[in-house]
This record gives structure tokens, sequence and C-alpha cells, in this order.
């Protein structure tokens, strides 16, 4: 496995996007394209959110636990950056779930909503699952999914993730305890 600074400093490009950990210079970036969203019009859309607490220093911080939490090798936080412009079109992120003789992993994804039906979750996603398998070297990337959010379930099989299972009362979120389907990609399927 790489050393931890190797590990930090991730970042890929692909025809479209650049994707790399956030950076304090993101910020601006980063907050007006949360301002940009759109009202939330899907249970699994987050829409407009409030920002207010999300100041110079507070991002700071954020930045300083994403470096935090990726030397440890517990989480990789993504940004996803439109390669023409620079703005900040989301998030892709990976958590350790195991290591040892388990090498396994979780994904997650967020796109700002003014930004879907575009193909950038998908192109993001690709990229990170790569960079899950052949850099950080996870043997297995699972992605947890509420059993109706068509949207993600379409995302996750497209890049090439399986149906295994549907596990019952899995995570609590929406005030109750709710299944997930989880889709995995493995590196021998990679």
């Amino acid at each position: 496995m790489k050393g931890k600074e190797e590990k930090f400093d991730l970042v890929s490009e692909t025809k479209r996007l650049i994707i790399r950990p956030l950076q304090e210079a993101d910020y601006e970036n980063w907050l007006n394209e949360f301002k940009n969203r759109y009202p939330s019009k899907y249970r699994h859309d987050q829409g407009q959110l409030d920002m207010s607490e999300c100041t110079a220093e507070w991002f700071e911080n954020l930045v300083y636990k994403h470096q935090e939490l990726a030397v440890r090798d517990i989480a990789y936080v993504f940004g996803v950056f439109r390669k023409s412009d620079g703005i900040h079109l989301g998030t892709v992120d990976l958590s350790t779930l195991a290591r040892d003789n388990f090498c396994w992993g979780r994904i997650g994804y967020s796109i700002h909503n003014q930004y879907w039906r575009k193909g950038y979750g998908k192109e993001a996603v690709k990229e990170v699952l790569y960079i899950a398998f052949n850099q950080l070297k996870f043997h297995r990337i699972e992605a947890h999914i509420n059993v109706d959010n068509s949207a993600s379930i379409k995302l996750a099989e497209s890049v090439g993730m399986e149906f295994e299972v549907i596990r019952k009362g899995f995570i609590f979120e929406f005030g109750e305890w709710t299944d997930n389907i989880i889709y995995y990609k493995n590196s021998a399927i990679s």
C-alpha cells in the first residue's frame, strides 16, 4: 500500500472532470454551487441547504478533517470539478469498512442537482472506483442505496456495480430504520 502522504495527494482527471480532495482555495466555488442548487423535487434530493454556518473558517476545518481521515485510511472525500471551468459539481467519497483480509469499502456520491442528467455522476463514480481498486488497493466496494432511489440505483448499475442484497432496517434516516439495497463491485471484476 502507498504511503500516507501519497494517498492524500490523489488527483485524477477524466475527459471532463478533475477529481481531487478539497482545498482551502475551493471555498467560494464550493459555497456558490451549494447556493445555486435548485429546490428539492425528490425525496433523495437535498435541494437548497442553509449554508449560513459554512464560513471560510468552517470550510478550512472541513478540509483539515478530510485530510486527517485520508491519512488514517478512514475515508477519502473527493471534490468533483468540471475541467473546462473548475466549477464544483459535487462529491464522491470512499469509506474504509475493513482492511486486513477484506480491503472492503463503501462509496457515496452526490452531484449538485443543477448538474444532474449530464453524466457527471457516472464519470466521477467510475473514476473513483478506479482509484479505489488501483491506488487505494480496495478489493470490494459497496454502494448502500435507499430502495426507492432509482437514480442512484441506475448510476450504480451504469458503472458496473452488481445487485447483491437488500439489508433490512440498515440505516436510521427519515426518522426510522430504513432498508438499503447493496450494490457491489470488486477488483476481480473492475
